[in-house]
């Protein structure tokens, strides 16, 4: 495959995204008017979305917290028909590819039932399955479902969140690696009635790293696959970027990253996108910040790196620019990035590159020796990769009122949001509050909880108005001295798409999934 081939294959996905999310019938008039123009477009609520969760993990000594929620005031249900919210578990590949494990009976995990209010569902994480569900009428708009499991110690030691995904045919990571002391499996999730064909691709230092093996991967329908990175390379390389793409069918897709020494957690999908790069949500007490970079176009890509701190953007010293070769994964440790205060990377491609696509995540690492002396034994580690601004408004749930901090990056122009806590699981009344940020500044807010009630509740953010805005949730509690955290950034939750108007009243599909 060519490096230029995943850029329009990207554009392609992105009409056929067009396709299935608003799909309106238009005339053509007498005089040969045709389509409507964008700008004269009707924003409607999704009716339907679909979701893929990841098998939490198998050490017998987590506990996995599933939250699921709908940011209230939607309208998708306003025609009078049900809604519906729930995910129901995939066949698994431990299960040795036997039959489909929901069953006809098969109860939903975390049913949501009314849009404003978070459902949870705790268990160990040994007796949580990969997931995959829809949501329907008033239940769809901005559907979310948080994962987040705590492992106390031995393997895979740490706490674990991933927010469950939609899936797609093409994901972009950065940050995996193949190095002796990782283990990064990538969770390959089919939501659908037909297989589903998988290519893996991973580039390294040097370029594409030649593999066989993760060519022509079959996924069944209604499974989960987990593929060993390692096992795709003959030698082993500390940063690497993974391509995953289905020449058939459309996949969930996460990497689950096990580090020997400092802990675990999830990668998600990188936003690749041009212009500015924004990595929001970097807390102040990292003590290492590694930056992996990569482009698949056919040019080198020069770019600038600034930092948005609390009051203002500067550039780290030392680290002013970062060139990243074509098709060959570049990657930087940064010390002493963020000063002691949070702050969000901003990565600028130079002049004459600014259509270039860039993926780019960082691994952050927080806290020190431990107890015995031992290096890593005290550190904790996660990863946080770029992200698409917030069009109208994205959650996160699963917060809780210790341990949660909600980032929110301006890297650009001033902007204004709206940010409301939900009623907890458990009650409580809803709290919210309008964020001023200041051009090129990264705020932080940790202390916007419900009004009584008790469990796990969701923050959403809505912009107002200003500039683009980039969000991040740090989730964080203290094991044995360890600081064990996740980095999570959010997306648009695409609970609205734009439908051009027809000149006849033609029924119109809203889907998101």
């Amino acid at each position: 495959m060519s490096l230029n081939r995943p850029a329009l294959a990207l554009a392609a996905a992105v009409t056929a995204l067009a396709a299935v999310s608003g799909v309106a019938a238009v005339t053509t008039s007498a005089d040969g008017a045709g389509t409507p123009s964008a700008s004269s477009a009707e924003r409607l609520p999704v009716q339907r979305s679909t979701l893929v969760c990841p098998q939490p993990s198998t050490s017998e000594l987590g506990e996995t917290h599933l939250t699921a929620f709908t940011p209230g005031g939607g309208s998708g249900g306003s025609d009078g028909g049900e809604a519906d919210a729930g995910l129901l578990p995939a066949v698994s590949t431990l299960d040795n590819g036997g039959t489909d494990r929901r069953g006809e009976d098969a109860e939903p995990l975390v049913p949501l039932t009314e849009p404003g209010t978070p459902a949870v569902h705790s268990a160990d994480s040994t007796e949580v399955p990969a997931l995959s569900g829809t949501a329907t009428g008033a239940l769809a708009p901005g559907w979310t479902v948080q994962q987040t499991t705590v492992i106390p110690g031995g393997g895979g030691r740490g706490m674990l969140g991933v927010a469950c995904s939609a899936p797609d045919t093409r994901f972009w990571f950065a940050a995996v690696s193949t190095a002796e002391e990782r283990l990064d499996y990538v969770h390959l999730t089919n939501p659908d009635e037909a297989p589903a064909t998988v290519d893996l691709q991973l580039f390294g230092p040097e370029g594409l790293v030649e593999t066989e093996s993760g060519t022509g991967i079959t996924i069944p329908a209604h499974s989960t696959v987990p593929v060993l990175l390692s096992t795709l390379t003959p030698e082993p390389l500390e940063d690497v970027t993974l391509h995953v793409a289905a020449r058939a069918g459309r996949i969930g897709a996460q990497v689950q990253a096990l580090d020997e020494e400092r802990g675990a957690d999830w990668i998600t999908p990188v936003a690749g996108t041009t212009g500015p790069v924004v990595i929001p949500g970097i807390p102040g007490d990292a003590t290492e910040v590694r930056l992996t970079a990569f482009t698949p176009g056919d040019s080198d890509v020069r770019l600038s790196v600034a930092l948005a701190g609390a009051t203002s953007s500067f550039t780290p010293a030392g680290q002013e620019t970062l060139q990243v070769k074509s098709g060959m994964t570049t990657s930087v440790a940064l010390q002493d990035l963020t000063r002691g205060e949070p702050a969000s990377l901003v990565l600028t491609p130079e002049e004459g590159t600014a259509d270039a696509t860039v993926v780019a995540a960082v691994r952050v690492t927080r806290g020190g020796d431990g107890e015995d002396g031992e290096d890593g034994d005290g550190q904790e580690i996660a990863f946080l990769p770029s992200t698409a601004p917030v069009e109208e408004r994205t959650t996160a749930a699963g917060s809780s009122r210790k341990g949660s901090t909600l980032f929110l990056t301006a890297p650009g122009e001033a902007a204004k949001v709206k940010v409301t806590a939900s009623p907890g699981a458990e009650g409580g009344t809803p709290a919210d509050r309008t964020v001023e940020l200041k051009p090129g500044t990264t705020t932080a807010v940790d202390d916007l909880v419900p009004e009584g009630g008790d469990g796990r509740f969701a923050l959403t953010v809505e912009r107002l108005s200003g500039g683009p805005v980039h969000v991040a949730r740090m989730l964080e509690q203290t094991e044995d001295g360890v600081p064990m955290f996740t980095l999570q950034a959010l997306s648009d939750d695409r609970g609205t798409v734009a439908v051009p108007p027809a000149r006849e009243d033609l029924s119109i599909l809203t889907e998101n999934d």
